[in-house]
């Protein structure tokens, strides 16, 4: 998944853009941007939207982020989406794997209640939300099999670590924050699920939201959480394999098909070993997903 779209789960046209938005994922979002006086409605709204698009042949992936754990309005977020089965759970301040299988236990109990698989909501996690969380990036290989992916976010930790901004004066993000966002990739990828962006905030800034895409999926990311939908189609076009990619990732592999023994092969001119090997197949399954290849 390259697009992962935020909607207010308390608004249903916000919600029926969202759908439309061509992003890869729809993210309901019972948390930050539903306030203190509307959980109940959009409790209520959520399990509706879900219970009516979630069978659609042809919808966006369809996660749910409730509210966090230590809040103690999560098990009543859980009550009223379980049933539908959404296809995952976006898990806010999440603190390392202990608090992954916390929620896995939730799940599990649930998804046994409404005759849906064990396994079949998966989980995202947002890992970076405190300070103390930062030093547990390390240990989401121990999650189990239902974490899906990591993601990260500099508006609450900024708030906790009380921070005048996260952002120097060019937009760029203050030295904590790229410690956060680093420890996040590595973690992922050390977990062996997907690394996911954080949002750019500034949604009227296009050239922005591209540049800090293309940065993060040069350092690996391989996709990117939205805040608008205009957001979208930069999003999905920058973490979209391009032809020439791809067509070089096939030329790398094929190369290498051509000479199984061999630990490096040269090609116009460049030699090309095992790592760059390993790039190219994660390109072309790049490519495959998102139906360029």
């Amino acid at each position: 998944m390259r697009s992962f779209l935020f909607a207010p789960a308390d608004s249903d046209r916000k919600l029926e853009k969202a759908l439309t938005s061509g992003a890869d994922a729809v993210i309901v979002d019972l948390e930050d941007s539903v306030g203190p006086d509307r959980k109940a409605v959009a409790r209520q709204c959520a399990a509706a939207f879900l219970q009516k698009t979630v069978h659609l042949a042809q919808r966006p992936r369809l996660i749910v982020r409730i509210n966090s754990l230590p809040s103690g309005l999560a098990d009543a977020d859980l009550d009223a989406v379980a049933a539908s089965g959404p296809d995952a759970i976006l898990l806010p301040k999440a603190d390392g794997a202990a608090s992954v299988l916390h929620l896995d236990a939730k799940l599990t109990a649930r998804e046994a209640m409404h005759g849906l698989a064990d396994g079949h909501i998966e989980i995202f996690a947002l890992g970076t939300e405190t300070a103390g969380a930062l030093f547990r990036l390390g240990s989401y290989g121990d999650a189990g099999p239902r974490l899906a992916g990591l993601t990260w976010g500099a508006e609450d930790l900024s708030a906790d670590l009380g921070a005048e901004a996260n952002r120097d004066a060019n937009g760029d993000f203050l030295e904590p924050y790229r410690l956060a966002r680093a420890l996040c990739l590595m973690g992922a990828v050390a977990a062996r699920v997907q690394p996911i962006d954080t949002v750019y905030v500034e949604f009227r800034n296009e050239a922005g939201l591209r540049r800090e895409a293309e940065e993060a999926r040069r350092d690996g990311f391989t996709g990117k959480m939205a805040i608008h939908p205009a957001q979208v189609p930069i999003i999905n076009d920058v973490f979209t394999p391009t032809q020439a990619a791809v067509a070089r990732a096939a030329t790398i592999i094929a190369a290498f098909e051509a000479a199984p023994a061999a630990g490096v092969v040269g090609i116009d001119g460049v030699m090309y070993d095992q790592p760059h090997l390993k790039r190219a197949q994660q390109l072309l399954a790049r490519a495959k997903a998102a139906g360029v290849a």
